[in-house]
């Protein structure tokens, strides 16, 4: 397991659980004792976590884990869910994709293929797509995020109302049948709504831990959402529900 994939899965305990000891840690990655000291320690020094004696708790109300430590994370089942999702989009189409690690590999799944039009507000995606030539590529403006790589803001929700998507890929935070899609920031959330109101469809791309989550700032009820598209992970259960609100669902 890489270093940045450790991370990832140990602010997630810690975000889920609020709290988790050295010992559990180590037997759930597989790895010393020692390498879960250090990995805390270089944790707690970027304020994702808080160090205690034994092991580590929440540094504060919620954990929105830094994009680079989820590039890693469950990559098999996002790089499955982009193929599904590329899969829909016709040759030519525009497109747009907000921030994310799915949403990323939707990015380079579309960009293999014919001449495609590509509408983001991530830099990271932006970044990605301007190497390819048969792809043309518009970014929206705004305060950037350091956590998620995105340009936020009144630019970009201004600069969004311009322009029609034929389809919009949304990454969320969590998406369930009760408090529809969700982001850890408002201004996050609100840049993620004029995506949708200037989509033709709205499919959200998740894997299973987003399923049934709910975090800080709505961007969207579930009326909005065309269609989910997850791994074989999900909870059944929830699936299920957000399929009972209209939400075709899908899962690779």
């Amino acid at each position: 397991m890489l270093r940045t994939e450790r991370h990832a899965r140990i602010l997630e305990h810690v975000a889920e659980r609020g709290s988790i000891d050295v010992n559990e840690l180590s037997r759930l990655l597989n790895v010393s004792g020692a390498t879960v000291r250090r990995d805390l320690q270089h944790l707690s020094e970027r304020n994702l976590l808080r160090r205690t004696h034994g092991g580590a708790v929440l540094g504060g109300l919620s954990i929105e884990v830094p994009i680079q430590h989820r590039m890693e994370s469950r990559r098999p089942e996002k790089r499955a869910i982009a193929k599904a999702a590329a899969d829909l989009v016709p040759v030519g189409a525009v497109v747009g994709l907000t921030g994310g690690t799915t949403t990323t590999e939707v990015a380079r799944r579309l960009v293999e293929r014919g001449p495609i039009t590509i509408v983001t507000n991530a830099v990271n995606i932006a970044a990605e797509v301007v190497l390819h030539k048969h792809a043309t590529l518009v970014v929206i403006g705004g305060n950037a995020r350091s956590e998620s790589y995105e340009l936020v803001g009144p630019i970009a929700e201004k600069t969004l109302a311009d322009y029609h998507t034929d389809v919009t890929f949304l990454g969320v935070d969590g998406i369930s049948a009760g408090h529809g899609c969700t982001t850890h920031d408002h201004l996050e959330a609100a840049t993620d709504r004029a995506f949708a109101r200037s989509s033709g469809e709205i499919i959200v791309v998740a894997d299973h831990t987003k399923i049934g989550k709910v975090t800080f700032a709505k961007i969207c009820p579930l009326s909005d959402v065309h269609r989910l598209i997850t791994d074989a992970g999900a909870s059944e259960t929830h699936l299920a529900a957000i399929a009972d609100a209209g939400v075709t669902v899908t899962t690779v």
